[in-house]
């Protein structure tokens, strides 16, 4: 039987854990110094020293200190039981995170995509109108009336309080879809759906698919207030390169008020479906 015995100072070192935190386990009876020397000096034992390794193999997986505790003092078939129990517990709890984390990785993921698509839009200054084909993506919606007040409808109120009734969150730009096209450059009230991709399956009748079809593209930046240049253009576009439009329109906002409040950087995608005249929409 190994008789070394350790000051906090060599326990400190030999377990490679501060004095500071070597005396709060002592408090918390994780790891308490019981044997007294001559001078009733505490001094941890070897079998203290034992207890490092699985104190910190716990806390890798993720277990609070109480929780160690309990687990240091199961000793018995019963309090194997509860050891089981408190694994399964843990392994919920870490699925939950799990869970968490993804979402948070996949918002943080399409930000990013977001803010480097208005960094090539700005830098290149494409203003441009193309056809391109628009892969299908299934939105989740919400029917509202515009009022005309496009801050209020980007940073949307009743479509965060629907997505939070669904138990549900979002990710990737908001995306408007003007019923439209001469109301929205009359700037008169219209009905809209505001349109964001769930990061939780839905129902089939909460969404909607944007795309799968041609649609002419063009990329409006700066303010609001100025976007049916963009819209004009995307008409005069159409008619020279022998086009029809849809007579509604999709906004996709890349850069809006969610990235900042300078709207010299506001980077907007119009979108229109188109056909040849001879063609139908789909």
């Amino acid at each position: 039987m190994n008789s070394q015995r350790y000051t906090i100072s060599e326990m400190s070192e030999t377990s490679n854990i501060s004095k500071k935190a070597l005396r709060f386990y002592d408090k918390l009876g994780l790891i308490t110094p019981r044997l007294r020397g001559a001078n009733n000096y505490r001094y941890y034992t070897h079998e203290d020293v034992l207890s490092v390794p699985p104190l910190k193999y716990y806390k890798q997986m993720g277990f609070r200190l109480e929780e160690i505790r309990a687990a240091f003092d199961a000793d018995s078939n019963a309090s194997l039981r509860a050891l089981r129990e408190m694994f399964t517990t843990k392994m919920q709890d870490l699925r939950q995170e799990e869970d968490v984390l993804r979402l948070r990785s996949a918002s943080i993921h399409d930000w990013l995509e977001l803010l480097h698509e208005a960094e090539m839009v700005l830098d290149n200054d494409l203003r441009q109108v193309s056809v391109k084909y628009v892969s299908p993506q299934n939105l989740l919606f919400h029917d509202e009336v515009f009022s005309l007040d496009i801050k209020s409808t980007i940073i949307n109120m009743g479509f965060t309080n629907y997505v939070e009734s669904l138990d549900n969150n979002i990710a990737g730009p908001v995306i408007v879809h003007f019923s439209s096209v001469e109301d929205r450059l009359k700037k008169v009230e219209q009905p809209i759906q505001v349109l964001q991709r769930p990061m939780r399956p839905c129902k089939p009748e909460l969404m909607l698919t944007l795309g799968g079809v041609l649609m002419a593209s063009c990329y409006h930046i700066g303010p609001y207030e100025t976007i049916s240049d963009s819209y004009r253009k995307l008409q005069r576009w159409c008619a020279s390169n022998s086009y029809v439009h849809a007579p509604d329109a999709f906004e996709r906002y890349v850069t809006d008020y969610w990235t900042t409040n300078n709207e010299a950087l506001f980077v907007t995608e119009v979108l229109v479906r188109v056909r040849r005249p001879n063609d139908t929409f789909i």
